[in-house]
């Protein structure tokens, strides 16, 4: 079933200022300094070792409750991935995403994308402060000035570009790009809206000129380069990376990873881009892109690809919409991944917090929490009991066969029909224009139906109820790609009324069908 309207990777502010979980993490210590970072003991390349919570300091009964509070107050966290000192201590992952599937990182792609460029950079492929346009002496490219021809790399890294781009409406940039062409040209078209390196602005385009910059200056897209050159090195295979009309690798999102291996990501930086005794990343650039670079006004600041939290305790992270975290905390030896289907990172914060003892020393041994921990991730990776399915109203019947023509709507569709037989599922069938007629299954019990999404293949799910006489609301959730929808239908003689909304996106999508 194909998404009503492109994803985007806007990421969204907060509205009241929190502590950051590592400044959280030392008061729970007592406020006593945490040892700098340590040599890694081993190397994750084949595979993460395990610890037991109270070996490092955490109480594993209050993180078991913690999962449990999490899936009982509807957080939609798909996982939860704790690495202290080189150890897994919690990996847990929530229905409906399966464990099994790489999961969409959204703009965490952009943390790799500036990593590739250094790495890059370090090889004498491309240079930080040249100018852009340098890199596409045979684009014609529209809107050409003085600021223009000053923007770097290191300007599009910082998102200082100076390019026109609006970050608010969901990115409406980014749409705009998304609907091109060429989406190369539409980013280097865009005209300049200030002087490169005076204003912060969050730039999706931006990032994505730094993909389009490794392709011409290495040969290899973005994913290539990266296979070679930082993911093989990590011990990285299974991959999915979304490309632009053109062939480029997505600069802005579109990258698909296991929990494991973006947790890998997030120890390459906490050992300044160290690996097994290589420097796979320049260390200066590790350095350089988590110290401030540009204060954005939005509660955490920026520096090259990451973000950097505003109290100096030096937590950083890699972050994209819905949810996708690489938090790393130095002065704890931590790495904290997380993936999800909308939510922000304060909502899982306080219960991660609650389960330090002393991060200073170990805990004593707590089998009995142990156990309750295991059965807590097996319990929150299950689906739920199928409920009993409430009687169905009349206009159940009336719709139940009939098919609707829609009218235009950004999902392409032209007609749907809700096919309601008395048992735990109905059948949607639907029309796309230029495409063969879909039929789906849809959980009408509480339980999603599992189905190959449009994405690769990877699940995706549908399950519904009607909320009232007249109006069935489906939940479309894409689950390892981040994405879920409602499309809220309400039914009115030989009419229905199809309003979409995005769990992550604000706004909503309206459009109406008649019965053929």
């Amino acid at each position: 079933m194909r998404s009503p309207t492109r994803r985007a990777s806007v990421r969204r502010t907060l509205s009241i200022p929190l502590l950051s979980l590592a400044l959280i993490l030392l008061v729970s210590c007592g406020g006593a300094p945490l040892p700098q970072v340590p040599p890694a003991g081993y190397w994750p390349t084949s595979g993460w070792e395990a610890d037991t919570p109270e070996n490092q300091g955490l109480d594993s009964t209050k993180l078991a409750d913690g999962l449990l509070e999490m899936r009982a107050s509807g957080i939609n966290i798909h996982s939860l991935l704790m690495v202290r000192d080189g150890k897994v201590i919690l990996d847990a992952t929530f229905y409906p995403y399966d464990a099994e599937h790489v999961h969409e990182v959204a703009s965490v792609t952009k943390s790799v994308v500036t990593a590739l460029i250094a790495i890059a950079a370090d090889q004498k492929s491309l240079s930080l402060d040249r100018p852009v346009l340098a890199y596409f002496p045979d684009r014609e490219v529209a809107n050409r000035d003085n600021w223009k021809e000053r923007m770097t790399i290191r300007n599009l890294a910082a998102m200082r570009s100076g390019l026109a781009c609006v970050s608010d409406n969901n990115e409406q940039t980014l749409d705009e790009m998304g609907a091109a062409t060429d989406w190369v040209k539409f980013a280097l078209d865009l005209p300049m809206a200030a002087k490169p390196g005076s204003e912060w602005v969050y730039c999706s385009p931006a990032t994505h000129l730094l993909s389009a910059i490794i392709s011409e200056t290495t040969g290899l897209t973005a994913e290539a380069y990266a296979r070679q050159y930082l993911f093989e090195p990590l011990g990285i295979t299974d991959v999915i990376w979304d490309q632009d009309p053109d062939g480029y690798s997505d600069g802005w999102a579109g990258l698909y990873m296991h929990p494991s291996d973006m947790a890998k990501i997030g120890y390459l930086w906490l050992h300044g881009g160290q690996w097994e005794g290589r420097q796979i990343v320049p260390k200066s650039w590790v350095e350089q892109s988590v110290q401030r670079q540009s204060i954005t006004g939005l509660g955490d600041d920026y520096g090259y690809g990451w973000w950097v939290m505003p109290d100096d305790t030096g937590e950083f992270s890699a972050e994209g919409r819905s949810g996708q975290y690489i938090r790393v905390i130095p002065q704890a030896n931590a790495v904290i991944v997380t993936t999800g289907g909308g939510f922000e990172w304060n909502q899982i914060m306080p219960y991660i917090a609650n389960a330090v003892i002393d991060l200073g020393q170990s805990a004593p041994a707590n089998p009995a929490g142990v156990a309750r921990l295991k059965a807590a991730v097996a319990a929150v990776a299950e689906a739920p009991n199928p409920a009993p399915v409430p009687g169905l109203p009349l206009m159940a019947s009336a719709v139940s066969g009939r098919s609707f023509q829609l009218g235009p709507n950004p999902s392409d569709l032209e007609t749907l029909c809700l096919e309601f037989d008395g048992s735990q599922v109905a059948r949607l069938y639907l029309t796309f224009f230029h495409q063969e007629p879909r039929t789906f299954e849809v959980g009408l019990d509480g339980v999603y139906r599992i189905f190959p999404g449009d994405d690769y293949g990877l699940p995706a799910g549908m399950r519904g109820a009607w909320i009232d006489e007249r109006t069935f609301v489906l939940d479309y959730d894409t689950m390892a790609n981040r994405d879920a929808y409602e499309y809220r239908m309400t039914f009115l003689e030989n009419r229905v009324t199809v309003q979409v909304t995005e769990r992550a996106r604000t706004g909503a999508v309206t459009f109406e069908g008649t019965a053929e």
